[in-house]
């Protein structure tokens, strides 16, 4: 049997006398049933009220339970209704706990807090599965696929999926590796398939479609113990840095490209390729920053195409940095420090998370490892401010932020501006070193992915208003689609 707990207002009409201030019928509230752990009845005015006012009376759950229904004088299941008072009435709102509506996925509901108008895009990280869900935890549609992730998988604007696929059999492993980059229709029927996997690179963990409907691609680049030598550069082993790859699918052909091996500088070997002080080269990488003996130095793992800009940010995970490239760029200039829109080439425009990498000891730094670059869209709380996801490898403890970036000029960064927190959110229960993400909703909440854990919802206020746990499971990055956006209409899910 069904349970639902309930409050019963009753109203009950008083007449006055001709004698008194005016003459009119009033209503007042009597009392209100218990339990009150299933909600409350909310009032937009408060008693007496006058005969024929309307007033607006709405059914707000408590944590953890939803709204069902209006009976008595009131039907129907919007949560808010306008009233005409006239006589003697009684209304009861009914609620609905848990464990009565949701999976066993949501442990924190709160109906008033989350922003409903759209599902939640879930990946299982590395594996083969990705659904897209609402908020009671139901699985609205579900992809299974032939191939593992490697890593991301988004639907496009024109409601197809583009994703990252591991290739079946790599040369370059490193965590986050790929190789196959598919774009396919609704229903996970492959359109197009590029493959960037050789002895000397690989695509790994992120790829976005462009407006123009080319493909960016991350790439690793093997870079040989015979060019580091010409840097005075004596690892002893061949290293690997990043590479972005601009593709057209009708043609697979390569019609951009950056490389960060053009615009490294190192300060150890004077007499050699490369060399230059850190301080003088703020828009160039320190090639000694890394020493791993995997190889792997940079570990980039996302990147955003903003198209009002013509930028792009990638996410540098061992520099605990985002660099801000420009597209503008032709490939040509893009191997140089002039040309394109900032008249920077292929040196970064910006950079930001980790100043001691440039010499700049006045702004700290604030990002451990990071995760997952995005802008906050237009008409959205705080549109045009940068999300990043800090994992915190030095406490232990992962942080959202939300940050607003400085104007970016064509100038070096010698006066260096660092970003301005607007918002940020930790909890001593959210960390994970790998993986994860942000992104903000329409009405100015947060979703986060804890990679390890599952899901949260986070107010403006900091309240956490909604969690998923994967129970054992692990996420790459949360994605949130509109329900009336156009890229789900193929999946017919109404």
């Amino acid at each position: 049997m069904k349970i639902s707990f309930f409050f019963l207002l009753s109203l009950i009409m008083i007449s006055c006398s001709t004698n008194q201030l005016q003459e009119a019928d009033f209503y007042n509230v009597i009392s209100a049933s218990v339990p009150i752990e299933g909600g409350e009845i909310v009032f937009s005015d408060n008693p007496p009220y006058e005969t024929g006012q309307t007033i607006t009376i709405t059914a707000v759950a408590a944590p953890n339970y939803k709204f069902s229904h209006w009976e008595g004088a009131l039907t129907g299941l919007d949560v808010s209704k306008q009233l005409v008072l006239s006589n003697n009435i009684e209304v009861v709102a009914f609620f609905i706990p848990l464990e009565r509506f949701a999976q066993e996925n949501i442990v924190l509901y709160n109906e008033q807090g989350i922003d409903q108008s759209g599902y939640i895009f879930m990946m299982e990280n590395g594996q083969k599965n990705a659904y897209l869900v609402n908020h009671e935890g139901e699985k609205l549609k579900e992809w299974a696929f032939e191939e593992r992730f490697g890593n991301d998988i988004e639907i496009t604007p024109s409601g197809d999926l583009l994703a990252c696929f591991k290739s079946s059999n790599p040369v370059i492993t490193f965590g986050g590796f790929g190789g196959v980059v598919s774009l396919m229709d609704y229903t996970g029927k492959e359109l197009w398939r590029y493959e960037v996997n050789t002895e000397n690179e690989i695509a790994h963990h992120d790829a976005t479609q462009l407006p123009n409907g080319h493909v960016m691609i991350m790439v690793w680049e093997r870079i040989t113990e015979l060019q580091l030598e010409t840097a005075g550069q004596f690892p002893g082993h061949d290293i690997f840095l990043e590479k972005l790859i601009e593709v057209n699918p009708q043609t697979n052909k390569i019609v951009w490209q950056w490389r960060s091996w053009d615009h490294m500088v190192q300060n150890t070997a004077v007499d050699d390729d490369l060399y230059g002080q850190l301080s003088d080269f703020p828009n160039k990488i320190d090639l000694n920053h890394s020493d791993l003996e995997n190889g792997d130095w940079m570990h980039a793992n996302g990147i955003f195409y903003d198209a009002a800009t013509d930028l792009i940010y990638m996410s540098v995970n061992y520099y605990s940095e985002v660099w801000v490239i420009d597209h503008s760029t032709s490939s040509e200039e893009a191997k140089t420090s002039q040309g394109g829109n900032y008249n920077r080439g292929g040196d970064l425009v910006y950079r930001f998370g980790n100043p001691s990498l440039f010499v700049n000891t006045i702004a700290p730094q604030f990002l451990f490892n990071n995760h997952h670059p995005s802008i906050v869209p237009n008409n959205y709380p705080g549109n045009g401010n940068f999300l990043i996801y800090n994992n915190g490898s030095d406490l232990e403890q992962s942080i959202a932020y939300e940050l607003a970036l400085p104007t970016f000029s064509n100038t070096s960064m010698q006066n260096y501006i660092a970003p301005v927190k607007q918002w940020s959110f930790t909890n001593t229960n959210m960390y994970f070193d790998k993986i994860s993400g942000l992104e903000r909703l329409p009405n100015g909440n947060t979703l986060i992915c804890e990679g390890d854990y599952g899901y949260w919802e986070v107010s403006v206020q900091g309240e956490v208003v909604w969690k998923y746990d994967g129970l054992g499971k692990s996420f790459w990055r949360p994605y949130y689609y509109l329900k009336s956006d156009s890229r789900l209409l193929k999946l017919n899910l109404n």
